[in-house]
């Protein structure tokens, strides 16, 4: 299953690459031309998405390696320092689309309408639903950062290139100002969006908690078993997109170490079957 969710995360990460690459192309060079701000800024949200979608490869790839001396728990938080990368390069290129936006919105905008900037708005949204819903697939099927940031990126894409096409087909009727601010519109989104992939990646390598629903799951594991007189601490720490959880528990002194290790033994293997549980660790002591 693993192996197969590195190879879904890679290939999405090539698609987004090939894609973006001949997206960007198309869009820089008929938005200078035709002097459209927005679609100067929709090329560069197009070199962000390269640079994301080259971020998902190589963080897919280090993280795919399997657990060694050095790294017992496997290389997944590769995936959440890579995805910090994505969000801080979105951040700088929206600060950049924003100061150029501003400064056509107050010096005029040289926008000359074309069909030909409709005709690339129209191929960048259709290639964005299609890279939008391959992702979603892959995303659904085994919450990986990468393509959670990925699928978010082809997803503000569609939007933002709407509102390119919308500030296009304005300039037919001599409106040029909407497309400074569709513009800076696209530079704060893509800055928002970096912002929030940041903050995500940032939580989990600060070994945030495992959520609430799933440690109500366990706490229900747990209460199934009569012999636990008591449930001490539970802690967990973050390993890729699953978490390693602690477990202290009271049992009778009683019982066997035989007896007391099979019971630990059976709490670990069940919790193990939660989707987003990588290793459960259950320590019993006497009361």
């Amino acid at each position: 299953m693993d192996e197969e969710r590195f190879i879904l995360t890679k290939k999405a990460g090539i698609y987004g690459i090939v894609g973006n690459i001949f997206l960007l192309i198309i869009k820089a060079i008929v938005g200078f031309i035709f002097k459209s701000q927005a679609m100067i800024a929709d090329s560069f949200n197009s070199a962000s998405d390269i640079f994301a979608s080259l971020m998902t490869f190589i963080g897919n790839r280090i993280a795919s390696a399997p657990n060694d001396e050095d790294h017992n728990f496997g290389h997944g938080k590769a995936e959440y320092i890579f995805s910090m990368f994505i969000g801080i390069s979105m951040f700088f290129i929206a600060a950049k689309l924003f100061y150029d936006s501003i400064h056509t919105l107050f010096l005029g905008s040289e926008l000359k309408f074309s069909w030909l900037l409709i005709f690339v708005c129209i191929i960048t949204i259709a290639m964005k639903i299609f890279l939008f819903i391959y992702t979603k697939k892959a995303y659904k099927k085994y919450n990986n950062i990468l393509l959670s940031s990925n699928m978010k990126d082809h997803r503000n894409d569609c939007i933002l290139t709407s509102f390119t096409l919308i500030s296009i087909i304005l300039s037919l009727f001599e409106i040029y100002w909407f497309d400074s601010v569709v513009g800076i519109g696209i530079s704060i989104w893509i800055a928002w969006t970096g912002i929030s992939i940041f903050l995500e990646s940032y939580n989990v390598l600060m070994d945030v908690s495992i959520d609430e629903k799933t440690k109500d799951l366990i706490f229900d594991i747990i209460h199934t078993y009569k012999e636990i007189k008591k449930i001490g601490n539970i802690s967990s720490t973050p390993v890729g997109s699953q978490y390693i959880v602690f477990i202290t528990i009271c049992l009778d002194g009683n019982l066997s170490t035989f007896e007391s290790h099979a019971l630990a033994n059976s709490i670990e293997e069940t919790i193990n079957n939660l989707h987003n549980v990588y290793k459960t660790i259950v320590h019993v002591e006497p009361i």
